[in-house]
């Protein structure tokens, strides 16, 4: 398994970060890609993905930052992106939901990121949270100037997934799938997806799926519970579970060029 989505920079691993890899291991998690989300997490996620085996790290500015976006910000990432164990630019979209950064800041960084991923033709490590009609049109112009892009923490509706997968995204499924009370709808969508465009993430330490026994007492997510989350889409597709690992692996070999 490959957890494509993992913040293992966050203080809550802190104490036990070791352990946390440990554990993955042993789960069957035999790669990781962890999220640059601002110009300094991006140094530490490479940091990290330099420290432990299998692990490769993205460099990007996430929306709720984008009211730092610079120049000087911009040439730092371009840096970052030069190194081997960096394998994508992100995670960098637009998020209407909070607002920590105007629209108008998180579209001038979202397109700055676009751009730089075509410059230096390298995949997209997307979010998008009650934003898509701005997402899309400012994504399209890049689409066939980019090597491939993943939604990240797909949530969306039918019709937003159709739009991504029309247009040859990769959408990742977190923990948010186990929700009963909000991810039914989500759920329901999952056998419309295909296997070849799938894509599977624990967004840890966040998003812990609800229906998972017995839960961690901290109530954090970890990377070791993807086999969890694997589980739960292979019965709810209907498909053998050791058939849809090898297929996502794939996916995530074809888009990220990674070798684990």
């Amino acid at each position: 398994m490959f957890d494509i989505g993992v913040n293992l920079t966050s203080s809550r691993f802190d104490q036990d970060r070791d352990a946390v890899l440990l554990r993955a291991r042993e789960a069957g998690v035999n790669g990781m890609l962890l999220t640059g989300t601002s110009v300094a997490e991006s140094e530490a996620a490479l940091a990290l993905a330099l420290r432990y085996p299998s692990c490769w790290s993205t460099a990007g500015v996430h929306p709720h930052d984008a009211s730092r976006w610079s120049d000087e910000g911009e040439q730092r990432l371009r840096q970052l992106a030069a190194h081997p164990q960096v394998v994508a630019i992100g995670e960098c979209g637009l998020d209407y939901n909070r607002n920590y950064s105007t629209p108008q800041a998180q579209k001038r960084a979202f397109s700055a990121q676009l751009a730089l991923a075509a410059e230096l033709s390298m995949p997209v490590f997307l979010h998008c949270r009650e934003a898509h009609s701005h997402f899309i049109k400012l994504l399209d112009p890049w689409l066939d100037k980019l090597p491939g892009a993943v939604l990240h923490c797909f949530t969306g509706t039918s019709e937003e997934a159709r739009a991504c997968l029309e247009r040859g995204l990769f959408l990742g499924i977190t923990g948010w799938v186990c929700d009963e009370r909000r991810g039914l709808g989500l759920r329901a969508l999952l056998p419309t997806i295909p296997a070849q465009r799938l894509m599977l993430e624990t967004d840890a330490p966040w998003l812990l799926a609800r229906d998972i026994k017995p839960k961690p007492v901290s109530r954090r997510n970890e990377p070791a519970f993807l086999a969890h989350i694997l589980t739960q889409v292979a019965g709810w597709r209907g498909e053998d579970k050791a058939w849809l690992e090898q297929t996502i692996d794939e996916n995530v070999r074809r888009l990220f060029g990674v070798v684990f």
